[in-house]
């Protein structure tokens, strides 16, 4: 009798996928928290800033803080898909910074009186899926996922620090020291062997990533 080939992607361990559930409720509903302390601009005089620019500087860190619900998803998925332990704990771990990002990322956009994104829950499922599906490419494919990812991140990151007013030392400072973590969770990808994604697919996440900070910076 012929036999049924194995199946690539057993049933997922159910504890896991409570914990995925745990994950993505709390990212999308509870206020985070954060195991490091929030950097603190150096010592120095503050700034006022006047209206125009509180009001940049509440849509630019919205837009960061829309990045991280989308990371806190793509590794949650990219977790749960992976049957590799040590590279479960590695994007777990990874994770677990993304949450203080997020955590930072919040505090500020209160401290400037402004409001996390109305399309949360969306940014987050939809990042859910495209982790899901990266992870189950394998793990080559989900890690240079991850790395390009990063790079992406990491360049627009760079490209807040010429936009927040440079009166903003706060909002500066946080994403400094996010773009340290994104390009170091990039590199550890890489080194991991992470493969080089082909360029139509670096294209449409580039494409995507507009989408999503264009309509987050209103919304």
């Amino acid at each position: 009798m012929r036999q049924s080939p194995p199946d690539r992607h057993p049933v997922i361990a159910m504890d896991t996928l409570i914990s995925a559930l745990d994950n993505s409720l709390r990212t999308v509903f509870a206020r985070p928290r954060s195991s490091r302390p929030c950097p603190q601009a150096t010592p120095g005089p503050d700034a006022n800033l006047s209206a125009d620019e509180q009001k940049l500087s509440a849509a630019l860190m919205r837009v960061n803080h829309v990045g991280e619900i989308c990371a806190q998803a793509l590794y949650t998925a990219q977790a749960l898909a992976t049957r590799n332990p040590d590279l479960r704990a590695r994007l777990q771990r990874a994770a677990q910074e993304e949450t203080d990002h997020l955590a930072w990322t919040a505090d500020r956009i209160e401290a400037l009186g402004g409001r996390p994104s109305v399309l949360n829950p969306l940014w987050y499922a939809g990042a859910f899926a495209i982790g899901l599906a990266a992870g189950r490419m394998g793990d080559r494919v989900s890690l240079g996922f991850v790395s390009e990812t990063e790079r992406q991140v990491e360049a627009h990151l760079a490209s807040h620090l010429d936009r927040l007013p440079p009166g903003d030392r706060a909002s500066r400072t946080i994403v400094a020291a996010m773009r340290e973590d994104e390009a170091r969770h990039g590199q550890e990808a890489r080194e991991a062997g992470g493969v080089e994604l082909p360029a139509p697919v670096r294209g449409v996440m580039r494409m995507a990533a507009r989408v999503m900070t264009t309509t987050a910076h209103h919304l």
